[in-house]
């Protein structure tokens, strides 16, 4: 009877100890679920009066080394954190393809950085037949200290490649890059198409897939509505990849099960986008609500879940909003939208980026706001997700407000990047007459 009582008071101790530590850790959970509501300190990343930018900016956070953040802005700017984002120190990207614009910065898993770019071989920038002709891709191995001379997929020289973004597996390694083809940029003429395509590096960028045509309706070449633009891709665990773009009204997803050689038959419709993807906001000279897409690759309960991102004017034209629908079947249906946005309606939310934290799945979309203003000063929102995109925190993060000016070009995106709790989103501002970007200082406590 002795042993039995022992063994009782036993079990029990252990019962004891383990729902100890089963509440000491959901009051942990609990804790790292929240940004502080405090503003998150600013850091300007960088400024400047003269030529284009710094504006269009892209960032990420190093997985191999989170304490080293690169971020890229245009037209030819590279900019580097050793300390989490506190100072940054900025320099410009140089290649024998030429540097122009449209930055893209992200990391691989071991450490490389990856910035992509648009190409100007002659530097005669739209008065040569090589501008466009390709899009860049550079890399460094020393955590953006030094660049190649970069890369790029073989395609038709004698069109121009625009509006690219990259996806970088965290398992292999692989790059993802989808992007607009046009047979003549800016071209009114009927019989000039725009299509997406596709390509992939598995060594680093050092080469390339052929590219492929993956849009199944061509758009027209004036970047507009009618253009097909936008392309982002992801890719699963099962190697599947999936690219979203906009054309007209319309969102589309792509996919591929045999590792970029064959797409499906008929693109899928995954949402209306309310007049188009340019959208018109007082003060923004050029805005778009480009689809972004994501996929949670975390092991959370919510892994393999796909989320596209964008904004329109379903609420017309004085209420921009953002919107987020999510799908957990590979692609094949997609839920209602979502309004990210929590204020109140009839205010701007524009310009908004997503990352999806690959560490615990959280959901992080940055974008511009208006709503505690009658004119058009703007702030900067971040809105948070940790149940899979069922609801949403909005979270003011940036310090002050400023007025943007619709004479000075603004670029076409912000960025976010997320990395086990670690938020840093990056943005452009004008002060009088100098444009400069930002990040802020963010972390899950």
């Amino acid at each position: 009877m002795k042993n039995i009582v022992e063994i009782i008071c036993q079990v029990s101790f252990v019962i004891l100890i383990a729902l100890t530590l089963t509440n000491c850790n959901k009051k942990v959970a609990d804790k790292i679920l929240k940004i502080s509501t405090e503003t998150p300190e600013n850091i300007m990343i960088a400024s400047g009066k003269n030529g284009l930018g710094p504006c269009e900016p892209s960032i990420c956070i190093n997985p191999a080394n989170p304490q080293n953040i690169v971020a890229g802005s245009i037209l030819n700017r590279i900019h580097i954190s050793n300390d989490g984002g506190k100072t940054w120190t900025s320099d410009k990207l140089k290649s024998s393809l030429g540097v122009y614009g449209d930055p893209v910065v992200r990391i691989g898993p071991k450490g490389n950085v990856y910035y992509s770019h648009l190409s100007n071989p002659k530097g005669k920038a739209y008065a040569s037949v090589e501008f466009l002709d390709r899009i860049v891709v550079q890399t460094s191995t020393d955590e953006g200290q030094t660049f190649n001379d970069g890369t790029a997929p073989s395609n038709d020289r004698t069109k121009d490649q625009d509006k690219q973004w990259l996806y970088i597996d965290p398992e292999d390694g692989t790059i993802l890059m989808s992007w607009t083809e046009f047979d003549k940029y800016s071209s009114k003429e009927p019989e000039d198409k725009s299509r997406i395509l596709f390509s992939q590096s598995k060594d680093g960028a050092k080469t390339w897939s052929p590219p492929v045509d993956i849009s199944d309706v061509d758009g027209d070449c004036i970047d507009d509505d009618d253009t097909t633009e936008g392309a982002v891709p992801v890719r699963d665990k099962d190697g599947n990849i999936y690219v979203t773009w906009a054309h007209g009204d319309k969102i589309y997803l792509d996919k591929s099960t045999d590792d970029g050689r064959t797409w499906l038959p008929n693109d899928i419709l995954v949402a209306e986008q309310f007049g188009g993807w340019t959208l018109d906001i007082p003060g923004i000279n050029r805005c778009n609500g480009m689809p972004i897409l994501g996929i949670d690759r975390s092991g959370s309960k919510h892994d393999g879940t796909l989320y596209m991102n964008w904004s329109d004017q379903k609420n017309g034209a004085d209420d921009t909003d953002i919107w987020l629908v999510k799908s957990v079947d590979g692609g094949k249906t997609w839920t209602d939208r979502k309004r990210v946005n929590d204020d109140a309606p009839g205010k701007h939310q524009f310009f908004s980026w997503m990352d999806i934290d690959p560490m615990t799945g959280y959901i992080y979309i940055v974008f511009y706001d208006r709503r505690a203003h009658t004119d058009n000063n703007t702030d900067v929102y971040i809105a948070y997700s940790t149940d899979g995109g069922e609801t949403f925190v909005n979270q003011k993060v940036s310090e002050s407000s400023f007025l943007p000016n619709d004479n000075v070009f603004f670029g076409d995106y912000n960025d976010i990047s997320a990395h086990n709790g670690i938020i840093r989103p990056i943005w452009t501002r004008l002060d009088k007459g100098t444009l400069s970007v930002w990040t802020a200082l963010i972390e899950m406590k």
